[in-house]
Parts: structure tokens; sequence; C-alpha cells
């Protein structure tokens, strides 16, 4: 059953060839698939998310949407984009980071004219709760979007991306990702197990460690199946998740990213950013190096975005 949606990327998102990079570690053929360019409000994975989401919120009568992310979220800063094509309030709660932040996505945040409520991270979620309850009390009609857009209605999202990929003509033997809410894993996973597709589906975990990740988007898949009425069950053994590459944590640059961001720009012309597809890529490179691909294997790296948070304060003399 397909989902009320609404017209908010820019589909297909191309497929591309890293020719370059594919010389440099030998043996496999590295595409990208580009969703940085689904287009509103800077791009990224959450646009395709948020079509089904905001056609949930409208359905339900909102007239704001509420959610919560990082400082530098992309999915906070694709929501804000979204609730201005749409005519909607947008209200964040942002965690506020050690040093500061400024620039990047919160200066995209700032344009699109959204209000922004301040937190530390262990009272996140008592802080969104709460400021959904007064913009509900006001009478604003808020609609609440989990952090990461990762509910099972923006897993779904992810199951018809896969589906595009396919209609395009590519059926890769891995897809390798940033992952840490677990929506676009979730999405991914269902499509390739209602498909009978035996693409491994590997996410490169940015901050949650596996088990974690992999029972989350299990049970995202599984709901999205459910609401989908999909005939696929899959357990947290079915999803695929390294947490090698977390490091010092969530948004520290290491030279892991630092060398992948610099990489990929100066031998393919492609940027990535140094919270997601700069870590998952780093951790492809280093995969590869290993040997974890087999010999002439199709890698399919799936850009999800991010591009405005290069410019962020606290990146922006580490990657100069």
């Amino acid at each position: 059953m397909n989902l009320p949606r609404l017209n908010l990327a820019t589909l297909p998102t191309p497929i591309e060839a890293l020719p370059n990079i594919s010389a440099t570690l030998g043996g496999i053929q590295l595409l990208v698939k580009r969703d940085d360019l689904t287009g509103l409000g800077g791009g990224g994975n959450k646009v395709r998310k948020l079509e089904f989401l905001t056609a949930e919120a409208q359905a339900n009568g909102a007239r704001m949407l509420v959610t919560t992310g990082a400082a530098q979220s992309n999915h906070c800063r694709q929501t804000a984009a979204a609730a201005a094509r749409l005519g909607l309030e947008c209200r964040l709660v942002l965690v506020k980071p050690e040093g500061g932040s400024s620039g990047g996505n919160l200066l995209l945040d700032s344009l699109f004219g959204v209000g922004i409520t301040w937190c530390d991270k262990t009272s996140r979620d008592d802080t969104l709760r709460r400021v959904f309850d007064e913009t509900w009390q006001d009478g604003r009609r808020p609609f609440l979007i989990p952090y990461g857009g990762s509910s099972p209605t923006g897993a779904a999202a992810y199951f018809h991306a896969f589906e595009e990929m396919l209609s395009q003509g590519v059926s890769p033997d891995v897809i390798v990702f940033a992952s840490s809410s677990g929506g676009t894993q979730a999405g991914l996973a269902l499509g390739a197990a209602a498909h009978g597709n035996r693409t491994r589906v590997l996410g490169i975990s940015v901050d949650e460690p596996a088990p974690v990740l992999k029972e989350t988007a299990s049970r995202l898949a599984r709901e999205a199946a459910s609401r989908m009425r999909l005939a696929v069950e899959l357990s947290s053994e079915d999803i695929l998740v390294d947490d090698s590459y977390i490091g010092p944590g969530y948004g520290v640059l290491t030279s892991l990213e630092r060398d992948a961001i610099r990489l990929f720009a100066r031998r393919e012309g492609l940027l990535l950013d140094p919270v997601y597809t700069g870590r998952a890529a780093g951790g492809l490179l280093d995969l590869a190096r290993k040997g974890y691909f087999k010999q002439g294997e199709q890698v399919l790296f799936w850009h999800t975005g991010g591009t405005p948070a290069l410019f962020a304060s606290q990146y922006v003399n580490s990657l100069a």
C-alpha cells in the first residue's frame, strides 16, 4: 500500500561512477547515489522522509512542525525548509554543543525563519515534549517529527528509494551509507528484503553501538512493512552495522573523516560532510583497504548529504 506523499524532492537522484577513487582502491567498482542533490533547502536524505512525514502532518491538520537534533542537524535544516515550502511554522529543539557553533546549517535555519529552543543532550527528549505541549496549548497545531525523521513513515521513504535505484538499472553488491537514527537503514533493508535482492545494506554507525542501531532499524523496518502491508519480517540479525568508526564521538572530526573528505574532493570533485558522509566514506575506504569487499564487487556509496556542515565554525579551520 502506498502511503500519502508530497512532492518536495528533486527525484530521481543520479547514480554516478567514481572512477578515480575506484582506481586507488583497486578491485571494486565504486558508485555514488547523489541524495545530496534532492534539492530542497540544500538537499540531503531527509527530504525523502519529509515527503511522507509532511503529508502525514497535513492529514492531521498541522500548522507547525516540531523536531529535534544537534546544533548542525541536517534533518532540522531540511525540516525547516519543508515548513517554509508548505507555509507552516517550525520549531527546532537543538542540542547546544560545547564551545558553541555558528554558520553552516544554523545559518540556513535562520534564513528559513524557524524558532529555536536550546537544550543539553540529557534533557533533549523532555525539552522536545515540553515545546510540543506548549505550542499545542497555544493552539498552533504542532506535528512532532522524531529525531532524524526516523519513524515508520520516514523509513518507508527509503523503501521507495531502493526501488528508485533498481529502476535506474543498478543493483549493487553492497550499499554503504552513514547510519544514526536508523530510518534510512530500515527503509533500504526493507527494500532489499521485499524485492528478494541480495544487496548487502551496510550502515556505518556515526554514533550508536551496533546492537542499539540494529534493534532500532529492524523495529522501524517491521513497522514500516506493516503500514505498507508488505509480507516481510526483519530481525536485528538482518541489519548490517559497523560501529568501528565512531571514534571519540558524534560530530568529532578526526583524521578518518578529514582524509576521506579531502580524497573525495580532490579525486572526484565531490563534497562530503564532517559528521555523516565523511565518517561513512572513511569507513568504506578503510574496509576496502582491509579487503572487506570482494574482487570485482560493485559498491554503492549512498551520499546522504550534509554539505552545509562543512561551513560550520567548528569545522572550517580543521578542513582548510
